[in-house]
């Protein structure tokens, strides 16, 4: 079993995985994904996920966050155990309780800035709170941008959209899959601040993998994996700390750092 404690003393847990397996195939093909994982991500916390290509650090992702099953071991978000949930339920879930953030934008063409950061609560039939929206938009700083449709706005103001997008909602906890790896480095130091903001200022919760050790600085603790399992925890980062680490992982061969940290990503 592999477990990391909880950072701080602060017992108000967003989510937790608890003996987390994921197998994929059988016999001679078997690949275990995760190995009886257990980690819990503290609200209003930073956390950023690291470990080798194929270390399973974007299958545990996924499976905390809902979007894949697991074969073995449980998932909670806040009390709500998954295993237990039936499709519908888990779709509500998501759409209630978490925000995501992807490497691609996803954002709709033909909708502009402010539309697409409202559309997951058009859809769910929910009016946004004004204040809050506003406050997000500040915070992002896309007021000047709400009436622009995907391809008026850069990549990392498409990013902002995707961010406000998952902040609008107030969601319990964010998982970001990569999301400044489309980015230049300008725009990526952007857009981690403004999560790292969202955390300070908001009182958010944000899981985040990541290749980057530069990104990984931003968070205020960093979960390694290998083979399935983690394997090592690093609180307030830099780069040159979580650096250091990944080279001493199996498999572990980071990338150097590409862009600034504004003083905690500089190696």
């Amino acid at each position: 079993m592999t477990t990391t404690p909880l950072a701080g003393t602060s017992t108000a847990v967003a989510a937790r995985a608890t003996e987390l397996s994921k197998v994929y195939g059988q016999g001679e093909t078997q690949v275990v994904a995760l190995d009886r994982v257990s980690v819990g991500f503290r609200q209003a916390e930073f956390t950023a996920i690291m470990g080798p290509s194929g270390s399973g650090k974007s299958t545990l992702m996924h499976c905390v966050a809902g979007l894949d099953s697991f074969s073995s071991g449980s998932v909670r978000i806040g009390d709500t155990e998954l295993g237990s949930l039936k499709d519908k339920q888990l779709t509500k879930l998501r759409r209630d309780k978490i925000g995501f953030i992807f490497q691609a934008f996803n954002l709709l063409p033909t909708l502009t800035a402010l539309e697409n950061i409202t559309l997951p609560m058009d859809i769910a039939g929910r009016k946004p709170d004004k204040e809050w929206l506003d406050t997000v938009i500040k915070m992002i700083g896309l007021a000047d941008r709400l009436s622009h449709r995907p391809s008026q706005l850069s990549g990392g103001q498409q990013q902002r959209v995707a961010v406000a997008r998952a902040l609008a909602s107030r969601p319990d906890i964010i998982f970001g899959d990569e999301p400044t790896g489309n980015l230049d480095s300008r725009s990526g130091a952007e857009v981690l601040g403004f999560l790292r903001n969202s955390v300070r200022e908001l009182g958010q919760t944000v899981v985040m993998v990541t290749h980057d050790p530069v990104a990984a600085a931003y968070a205020d603790r960093v979960v390694f994996l290998a083979d399935g399992r983690i394997v090592d925890e690093v609180h307030e980062p830099t780069a040159a700390s979580v650096l250091d680490r990944m080279r001493n992982l199996p498999g572990g061969s980071p990338q150097p750092p590409e862009f600034d940290g504004k003083g905690r990503g500089t190696s």
